[in-house]
Protein backbone atom coordinates (compact mmCIF):
# COMPACT_ATOMS: atom_id res chain seq x y z
CA UNK A 1 0.00 0.00 0.00
CA UNK A 2 1.08 3.64 -0.76
CA UNK A 3 2.14 5.55 2.14
CA UNK A 4 2.86 9.30 0.21
CA UNK A 5 -0.84 10.55 1.57
CA UNK A 6 -1.30 11.40 5.03
CA UNK A 7 -4.99 10.29 4.11
CA UNK A 8 -4.13 6.57 3.09
CA UNK A 9 -1.99 6.21 6.36
CA UNK A 10 -4.28 7.56 8.39
CA UNK A 11 -6.98 5.17 6.86
CA UNK A 12 -4.17 2.45 6.75
CA UNK A 13 -3.66 2.37 10.68
CA UNK A 14 -7.16 2.56 11.47
CA UNK A 15 -8.65 -0.13 9.34
CA UNK A 16 -5.44 -2.24 10.82
CA UNK A 17 -6.54 -1.19 14.65
CA UNK A 18 -10.29 -2.38 13.97
CA UNK A 19 -8.57 -6.39 13.51
CA UNK A 20 -5.59 -5.94 16.05
CA UNK A 21 -6.27 -8.07 19.22
CA UNK A 22 -6.14 -6.73 22.69
CA UNK A 23 -2.79 -5.79 24.46
CA UNK A 24 -1.40 -5.28 27.41
CA UNK A 25 -1.10 -1.77 28.37
CA UNK A 26 2.67 -1.57 27.48
CA UNK A 27 2.22 -2.57 24.41
CA UNK A 28 -0.03 -0.46 23.68
CA UNK A 29 1.74 2.78 24.59
CA UNK A 30 4.53 1.88 22.13
CA UNK A 31 2.09 1.08 19.21
CA UNK A 32 0.29 4.26 20.51
CA UNK A 33 3.38 6.31 19.89
CA UNK A 34 4.00 4.94 16.73
CA UNK A 35 1.11 5.83 15.08
CA UNK A 36 0.89 9.49 16.51
CA UNK A 37 4.67 9.88 15.35
CA UNK A 38 3.33 8.90 11.64
CA UNK A 39 0.60 11.04 12.02
CA UNK A 40 2.57 14.42 12.81
CA UNK A 41 5.09 13.04 10.30
CA UNK A 42 2.64 13.06 7.83
CA UNK A 43 1.34 15.84 8.53
CA UNK A 44 4.97 18.03 7.97
CA UNK A 45 5.21 15.88 4.67
CA UNK A 46 8.89 15.08 5.75
CA UNK A 47 9.10 12.04 3.38
CA UNK A 48 13.06 10.92 5.38
CA UNK A 49 11.14 11.24 8.57
CA UNK A 50 8.11 9.33 7.23
CA UNK A 51 9.73 6.55 5.92
CA UNK A 52 11.30 5.68 9.28
CA UNK A 53 8.11 6.49 11.07
CA UNK A 54 6.37 3.62 8.58
CA UNK A 55 9.16 1.97 9.81
CA UNK A 56 8.34 1.77 13.50
CA UNK A 57 4.74 1.15 13.30
CA UNK A 58 5.73 -1.61 11.20
CA UNK A 59 7.72 -3.03 14.20
CA UNK A 60 4.58 -2.35 16.60
CA UNK A 61 2.37 -4.09 14.09
CA UNK A 62 4.41 -7.20 13.95
CA UNK A 63 4.81 -7.25 17.68
CA UNK A 64 0.87 -6.75 17.99
CA UNK A 65 0.68 -9.40 15.50
CA UNK A 66 2.96 -11.84 17.62
CA UNK A 67 4.09 -13.15 14.21
CA UNK A 68 6.07 -16.44 14.63
CA UNK A 69 8.03 -17.99 11.78
CA UNK A 70 6.80 -21.29 9.72
CA UNK A 71 8.93 -23.20 11.39
CA UNK A 72 7.61 -23.43 14.77
CA UNK A 73 3.99 -24.70 13.44
CA UNK A 74 3.22 -27.86 14.84
CA UNK A 75 2.97 -31.08 12.59
CA UNK A 76 -0.94 -32.16 12.18
CA UNK A 77 -1.40 -35.25 13.96
CA UNK A 78 -1.48 -38.44 12.23
CA UNK A 79 -5.04 -39.73 10.34
CA UNK A 80 -6.81 -42.46 12.62
CA UNK A 81 -9.28 -44.95 10.62
CA UNK A 82 -11.61 -47.38 12.87
CA UNK A 83 -13.35 -50.21 11.78
CA UNK A 84 -15.48 -53.15 13.51
CA UNK A 85 -18.25 -53.26 15.80
CA UNK A 86 -19.67 -52.01 18.87
CA UNK A 87 -16.39 -51.94 21.10
CA UNK A 88 -15.62 -49.02 18.72
CA UNK A 89 -18.45 -47.72 17.06
CA UNK A 90 -19.12 -43.73 17.78
CA UNK A 91 -21.88 -43.62 15.93
CA UNK A 92 -22.04 -44.93 12.39
CA UNK A 93 -25.36 -46.82 13.76
CA UNK A 94 -27.40 -43.62 14.37
CA UNK A 95 -27.74 -43.12 11.12
CA UNK A 96 -29.38 -46.45 10.74
CA UNK A 97 -32.83 -48.20 11.00
CA UNK A 98 -31.33 -50.87 13.58
CA UNK A 99 -31.94 -51.84 16.93
CA UNK A 100 -28.32 -51.78 17.62
CA UNK A 101 -28.18 -48.36 19.35
CA UNK A 102 -26.91 -46.66 21.82
CA UNK A 103 -28.82 -43.29 21.04
CA UNK A 104 -30.92 -42.81 23.97
CA UNK A 105 -30.23 -41.97 27.61
CA UNK A 106 -27.93 -43.15 30.05
CA UNK A 107 -25.70 -44.13 27.24
CA UNK A 108 -23.34 -40.95 27.33
CA UNK A 109 -24.08 -40.18 30.68
CA UNK A 110 -19.94 -39.25 31.34
CA UNK A 111 -19.18 -38.15 27.94
CA UNK A 112 -18.41 -34.45 27.78
CA UNK A 113 -21.83 -33.21 26.34
CA UNK A 114 -23.61 -35.54 29.06
CA UNK A 115 -25.58 -36.86 25.88
CA UNK A 116 -25.21 -39.96 23.91
CA UNK A 117 -23.40 -40.26 21.04
CA UNK A 118 -23.82 -43.70 19.62
CA UNK A 119 -20.91 -45.30 21.69
CA UNK A 120 -21.63 -47.84 23.71
CA UNK A 121 -20.20 -46.77 27.02
CA UNK A 122 -20.73 -44.40 29.56
CA UNK A 123 -18.34 -42.34 28.51
CA UNK A 124 -15.72 -42.23 25.89
CA UNK A 125 -14.74 -45.16 23.85
CA UNK A 126 -11.13 -46.80 22.89
CA UNK A 127 -10.98 -44.87 19.56
CA UNK A 128 -11.67 -41.92 21.82
CA UNK A 129 -8.98 -42.39 24.28
CA UNK A 130 -6.03 -43.23 21.14
CA UNK A 131 -6.82 -40.13 19.66
CA UNK A 132 -6.59 -38.19 22.97
CA UNK A 133 -2.68 -40.10 22.68
CA UNK A 134 -2.05 -38.75 19.15
CA UNK A 135 -3.36 -35.06 19.93
CA UNK A 136 -6.26 -35.19 17.79
CA UNK A 137 -9.68 -34.66 18.07
CA UNK A 138 -11.94 -37.71 17.91
CA UNK A 139 -12.69 -39.21 14.48
CA UNK A 140 -16.42 -38.74 13.63
CA UNK A 141 -18.48 -41.52 11.85
CA UNK A 142 -18.57 -41.75 8.32
CA UNK A 143 -22.07 -41.77 8.16
CA UNK A 144 -22.23 -38.25 10.52
CA UNK A 145 -23.36 -35.38 8.25
CA UNK A 146 -20.64 -33.29 9.85
CA UNK A 147 -17.66 -35.34 8.43
CA UNK A 148 -16.81 -32.89 5.64
CA UNK A 149 -14.25 -30.55 3.74
CA UNK A 150 -10.91 -30.58 6.67
CA UNK A 151 -12.46 -32.53 9.17
CA UNK A 152 -11.95 -35.64 6.35
CA UNK A 153 -8.42 -35.48 7.38
CA UNK A 154 -7.99 -36.48 10.95
CA UNK A 155 -9.82 -39.85 9.52
CA UNK A 156 -12.96 -41.39 10.04
CA UNK A 157 -14.54 -43.94 12.18
CA UNK A 158 -16.51 -47.01 9.88
CA UNK A 159 -17.29 -49.23 13.05
CA UNK A 160 -21.31 -50.46 13.07
CA UNK A 161 -22.37 -52.33 15.80
CA UNK A 162 -23.20 -55.79 16.03
CA UNK A 163 -21.06 -56.78 12.88
CA UNK A 164 -18.59 -59.47 12.67
CA UNK A 165 -15.76 -61.03 10.26
CA UNK A 166 -18.68 -62.71 9.02
CA UNK A 167 -21.18 -61.57 6.58
CA UNK A 168 -24.13 -63.45 8.43
CA UNK A 169 -23.12 -62.83 12.04
CA UNK A 170 -25.58 -59.79 13.28
CA UNK A 171 -28.13 -60.65 11.37
CA UNK A 172 -31.04 -60.05 13.90
CA UNK A 173 -29.75 -56.59 13.91
CA UNK A 174 -30.84 -56.43 10.00
CA UNK A 175 -29.79 -53.15 8.89
CA UNK A 176 -25.75 -52.53 10.21
CA UNK A 177 -22.41 -52.15 7.92
CA UNK A 178 -20.86 -55.39 7.33
CA UNK A 179 -17.27 -55.36 7.70
CA UNK A 180 -17.11 -55.47 3.26
CA UNK A 181 -19.78 -52.16 3.35
CA UNK A 182 -16.73 -50.33 5.92
CA UNK A 183 -13.84 -51.17 3.40
CA UNK A 184 -16.39 -49.98 0.30
CA UNK A 185 -16.80 -46.67 2.27
CA UNK A 186 -13.36 -46.78 3.13
CA UNK A 187 -12.44 -46.93 -0.39
CA UNK A 188 -15.30 -43.79 -0.89
CA UNK A 189 -13.72 -41.74 1.91
CA UNK A 190 -10.47 -42.37 -0.22
CA UNK A 191 -12.08 -40.49 -3.34
CA UNK A 192 -13.71 -37.77 -1.28
CA UNK A 193 -10.22 -36.57 -0.08
CA UNK A 194 -8.98 -37.15 -3.45
CA UNK A 195 -11.27 -34.48 -4.55
CA UNK A 196 -10.05 -32.31 -1.60
CA UNK A 197 -6.01 -32.43 -1.47
CA UNK A 198 -5.58 -34.49 -4.81
CA UNK A 199 -4.52 -38.02 -4.99
CA UNK A 200 -0.98 -38.58 -3.95
CA UNK A 201 -1.52 -36.25 -1.11
CA UNK A 202 -4.43 -38.72 -0.07
CA UNK A 203 -2.18 -41.67 -0.91
CA UNK A 204 0.35 -40.62 1.35
CA UNK A 205 -2.31 -39.58 4.40
CA UNK A 206 -3.91 -43.10 4.32
CA UNK A 207 -0.21 -44.98 4.03
CA UNK A 208 0.83 -42.79 7.67
CA UNK A 209 -2.30 -43.04 9.34
CA UNK A 210 -3.07 -45.70 12.31
CA UNK A 211 -5.83 -47.68 11.81
CA UNK A 212 -7.78 -49.74 14.84
CA UNK A 213 -9.74 -52.52 13.56
CA UNK A 214 -12.19 -54.87 16.10
CA UNK A 215 -14.05 -57.96 14.88
CA UNK A 216 -14.56 -61.34 16.17
CA UNK A 217 -16.52 -61.61 19.69
CA UNK A 218 -20.14 -61.06 17.43
CA UNK A 219 -18.99 -63.85 15.23
CA UNK A 220 -19.36 -66.20 18.89
CA UNK A 221 -21.92 -64.26 20.62
CA UNK A 222 -24.20 -63.39 17.41
CA UNK A 223 -23.51 -66.40 15.62
CA UNK A 224 -22.12 -69.39 16.36
CA UNK A 225 -23.36 -69.18 20.12
CA UNK A 226 -26.33 -67.15 19.55
CA UNK A 227 -29.72 -68.30 21.50
CA UNK A 228 -31.97 -70.05 20.70
CA UNK A 229 -30.96 -71.30 17.13
CA UNK A 230 -27.75 -70.86 15.50
CA UNK A 231 -27.30 -72.44 11.75
CA UNK A 232 -23.13 -72.01 11.83
CA UNK A 233 -22.97 -74.39 15.25
CA UNK A 234 -24.87 -76.94 13.61
CA UNK A 235 -23.04 -77.22 10.30
CA UNK A 236 -20.03 -76.86 12.16
CA UNK A 237 -17.77 -78.11 14.92
CA UNK A 238 -15.85 -75.25 17.21
CA UNK A 239 -12.86 -75.62 15.81
CA UNK A 240 -13.50 -75.86 12.56
CA UNK A 241 -15.44 -72.68 12.81
CA UNK A 242 -12.28 -70.92 14.47
CA UNK A 243 -10.19 -71.88 11.53
CA UNK A 244 -13.05 -70.78 9.18
CA UNK A 245 -13.33 -67.29 10.71
CA UNK A 246 -9.34 -66.84 11.35
CA UNK A 247 -9.12 -67.26 7.76
CA UNK A 248 -11.44 -64.79 6.58
CA UNK A 249 -10.42 -62.45 8.80
CA UNK A 250 -7.21 -63.00 7.13
CA UNK A 251 -8.90 -61.88 3.75
CA UNK A 252 -10.18 -58.55 5.25
CA UNK A 253 -6.59 -57.25 6.55
CA UNK A 254 -5.46 -58.24 3.24
CA UNK A 255 -8.15 -55.89 1.45
CA UNK A 256 -6.68 -53.36 4.24
CA UNK A 257 -3.83 -53.25 2.64
CA UNK A 258 -4.46 -53.46 -0.35
CA UNK A 259 -6.61 -50.43 0.14
CA UNK A 260 -3.18 -48.23 1.18
CA UNK A 261 -3.39 -49.47 5.33
CA UNK A 262 0.15 -49.79 6.93
CA UNK A 263 -0.34 -49.20 10.60
CA UNK A 264 -3.27 -51.70 12.29
CA UNK A 265 -3.93 -52.59 15.48
CA UNK A 266 -5.70 -55.82 15.00
CA UNK A 267 -7.99 -57.17 18.22
CA UNK A 268 -8.49 -60.73 19.42
CA UNK A 269 -11.14 -61.69 21.26
CA UNK A 270 -11.52 -60.62 24.62
CA UNK A 271 -13.09 -63.02 27.41
CA UNK A 272 -16.52 -63.93 25.82
CA UNK A 273 -17.55 -65.62 28.83
CA UNK A 274 -16.88 -62.85 31.62
CA UNK A 275 -19.54 -60.50 30.26
CA UNK A 276 -22.70 -59.80 32.32
CA UNK A 277 -24.83 -60.82 29.77
CA UNK A 278 -22.88 -63.98 29.40
CA UNK A 279 -23.23 -64.68 33.83
CA UNK A 280 -27.07 -64.46 33.27
CA UNK A 281 -27.55 -65.78 30.56
CA UNK A 282 -25.97 -68.87 31.22
CA UNK A 283 -26.94 -68.94 35.29
CA UNK A 284 -23.53 -68.16 36.33
CA UNK A 285 -23.56 -69.05 40.46
CA UNK A 286 -20.90 -66.85 41.45
CA UNK A 287 -19.29 -65.08 39.12
CA UNK A 288 -17.72 -68.06 37.16
CA UNK A 289 -17.34 -66.79 33.53
CA UNK A 290 -18.56 -69.49 31.04
CA UNK A 291 -16.60 -72.40 30.35
CA UNK A 292 -17.73 -72.70 26.96
CA UNK A 293 -17.08 -69.39 25.51
CA UNK A 294 -14.08 -69.13 27.53
CA UNK A 295 -13.22 -72.07 25.05
CA UNK A 296 -14.14 -70.47 22.19
CA UNK A 297 -11.83 -67.50 22.59
CA UNK A 298 -8.77 -69.75 24.10
CA UNK A 299 -8.97 -71.82 20.53
CA UNK A 300 -9.40 -68.26 18.65
CA UNK A 301 -6.61 -66.28 19.74
CA UNK A 302 -3.50 -68.03 19.19
CA UNK A 303 -4.85 -68.71 15.70
CA UNK A 304 -5.50 -65.48 15.12
CA UNK A 305 -2.11 -64.64 16.48
CA UNK A 306 -0.40 -67.07 13.88
CA UNK A 307 -2.74 -65.54 11.23
CA UNK A 308 -1.43 -62.00 12.13
CA UNK A 309 2.11 -62.97 11.95
CA UNK A 310 1.89 -65.12 8.71
CA UNK A 311 0.20 -62.06 6.98
CA UNK A 312 2.74 -59.70 7.54
CA UNK A 313 5.81 -62.21 7.14
CA UNK A 314 3.54 -62.25 3.45
CA UNK A 315 4.24 -58.29 2.89
CA UNK A 316 7.65 -58.46 4.26
CA UNK A 317 6.72 -55.90 7.11
CA UNK A 318 4.83 -55.67 10.44
CA UNK A 319 2.28 -53.75 9.28
CA UNK A 320 -0.60 -56.02 11.55
CA UNK A 321 -0.21 -55.77 15.54
CA UNK A 322 -1.68 -58.22 17.52
CA UNK A 323 -3.54 -56.74 20.25
CA UNK A 324 -4.48 -59.42 22.95
CA UNK A 325 -7.65 -58.05 24.26
CA UNK A 326 -7.78 -61.06 26.46
CA UNK A 327 -5.40 -60.68 28.57
CA UNK A 328 -6.13 -56.81 28.54
CA UNK A 329 -9.80 -57.61 29.76
CA UNK A 330 -8.66 -60.59 32.39
CA UNK A 331 -6.27 -58.44 34.22
CA UNK A 332 -9.13 -56.21 36.01
CA UNK A 333 -11.37 -59.16 35.50
CA UNK A 334 -9.73 -61.35 37.61
CA UNK A 335 -8.45 -58.56 39.98
CA UNK A 336 -10.32 -55.53 39.90
CA UNK A 337 -9.50 -53.96 43.14
CA UNK A 338 -5.71 -53.52 41.67
CA UNK A 339 -7.34 -51.21 39.17
CA UNK A 340 -9.74 -49.27 41.86
CA UNK A 341 -13.08 -50.97 40.50
CA UNK A 342 -15.52 -52.79 42.80
CA UNK A 343 -16.89 -55.19 40.51
CA UNK A 344 -16.10 -56.84 37.29
CA UNK A 345 -19.06 -59.02 37.34
CA UNK A 346 -22.32 -56.47 37.81
CA UNK A 347 -22.60 -54.15 34.93
CA UNK A 348 -23.55 -50.58 35.85
CA UNK A 349 -26.46 -49.96 34.05
CA UNK A 350 -29.09 -52.56 33.11
CA UNK A 351 -31.02 -55.21 35.12
CA UNK A 352 -31.56 -58.82 36.33
CA UNK A 353 -28.95 -61.32 37.59
CA UNK A 354 -25.71 -59.24 37.12
CA UNK A 355 -27.86 -56.21 35.76
CA UNK A 356 -27.15 -59.08 32.30
CA UNK A 357 -30.20 -58.93 30.82
CA UNK A 358 -31.94 -57.09 28.73
CA UNK A 359 -30.75 -53.50 27.05
CA UNK A 360 -29.78 -50.18 28.93
CA UNK A 361 -32.38 -47.99 29.08
CA UNK A 362 -33.85 -44.93 31.01
CA UNK A 363 -35.87 -47.47 32.95
CA UNK A 364 -32.50 -49.27 33.94
CA UNK A 365 -30.65 -49.72 37.23
CA UNK A 366 -27.46 -46.85 36.82
CA UNK A 367 -24.74 -47.36 39.09
CA UNK A 368 -23.78 -43.92 40.85
CA UNK A 369 -20.27 -44.04 40.47
CA UNK A 370 -19.15 -45.64 37.13
CA UNK A 371 -15.93 -45.29 37.92
CA UNK A 372 -15.59 -48.36 40.13
CA UNK A 373 -17.08 -50.73 37.53
CA UNK A 374 -15.44 -52.17 34.78
CA UNK A 375 -18.72 -52.97 32.81
CA UNK A 376 -20.60 -50.10 31.39
CA UNK A 377 -23.92 -52.64 30.24
CA UNK A 378 -24.29 -56.18 29.86
CA UNK A 379 -21.27 -56.32 26.97
CA UNK A 380 -19.25 -53.23 27.12
CA UNK A 381 -16.87 -51.45 29.19
CA UNK A 382 -17.13 -48.33 31.18
CA UNK A 383 -14.86 -45.29 30.14
CA UNK A 384 -12.88 -46.62 33.19
CA UNK A 385 -11.97 -49.92 31.63
CA UNK A 386 -11.56 -48.78 28.15
CA UNK A 387 -8.34 -45.91 29.55
CA UNK A 388 -6.97 -49.18 31.70
CA UNK A 389 -7.27 -51.29 28.15
CA UNK A 390 -5.56 -48.09 25.94
CA UNK A 391 -3.14 -48.03 28.71
CA UNK A 392 -1.64 -51.55 27.52
CA UNK A 393 -1.97 -50.79 24.21
CA UNK A 394 0.19 -47.80 24.74
CA UNK A 395 3.36 -49.35 26.48
CA UNK A 396 1.74 -53.14 27.25
CA UNK A 397 4.61 -55.99 26.41
CA UNK A 398 4.97 -58.34 23.57
CA UNK A 399 2.64 -60.54 25.56
CA UNK A 400 0.13 -57.68 24.92
CA UNK A 401 0.76 -55.73 21.82
CA UNK A 402 3.17 -58.10 19.01
CA UNK A 403 5.72 -57.19 17.69
CA UNK A 404 5.36 -53.75 19.27
CA UNK A 405 3.44 -51.41 21.44
CA UNK A 406 1.91 -48.01 20.23
CA UNK A 407 4.32 -45.43 21.83
CA UNK A 408 7.21 -47.44 20.11
CA UNK A 409 5.48 -47.38 16.81
CA UNK A 410 4.31 -43.78 17.23
CA UNK A 411 8.46 -42.92 18.32
CA UNK A 412 9.19 -45.45 15.40
CA UNK A 413 7.22 -43.66 12.98
CA UNK A 414 8.42 -40.55 14.03
CA UNK A 415 11.71 -41.28 13.37
CA UNK A 416 11.14 -42.03 10.14
CA UNK A 417 9.11 -38.89 9.12
CA UNK A 418 12.00 -36.90 10.44
CA UNK A 419 14.67 -38.79 8.51
CA UNK A 420 12.13 -38.69 5.56
CA UNK A 421 11.55 -34.81 5.36
CA UNK A 422 15.39 -34.22 6.11
CA UNK A 423 16.12 -36.39 2.53
CA UNK A 424 14.01 -34.39 0.74
CA UNK A 425 14.57 -30.94 2.49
Amino acid sequence: MPCSSSIGIVVFTIVLSAFLPSRPAAAKKQSSRAYHRMLSVAAAGNRGRLVAATACFLVALLQQLQVRPATATATPPRAFFVFGDSLVDSGNNNYLATTARADSPPYGLDFPTHRATGRFSNGRNVPDIISEYLGAEPTLPYLSPHLDGRKLLVGANFASAGVGILNDTGIQFANIIRIEKQLRYFRQYQSRVSRLIGGDATARLVRGALVLITLGGNDFINNYYLVPFSARSREMSLPDYVRYIVSEYAKILRQLYSLGARRVLVTGSGPLGCAPAELALRGSLAGECNAELQRAAALYNPQFVDMIKGVNAELGADVFIAVNAYRMHMDFISDPAAYGLVTSKVACCGQGPYNGLGLCTAASNVCPDRNVYAFWDNFHPTEKANRIIVSQFMDGPQEYMHPLNLSTILAVDARAAAAAAATFS
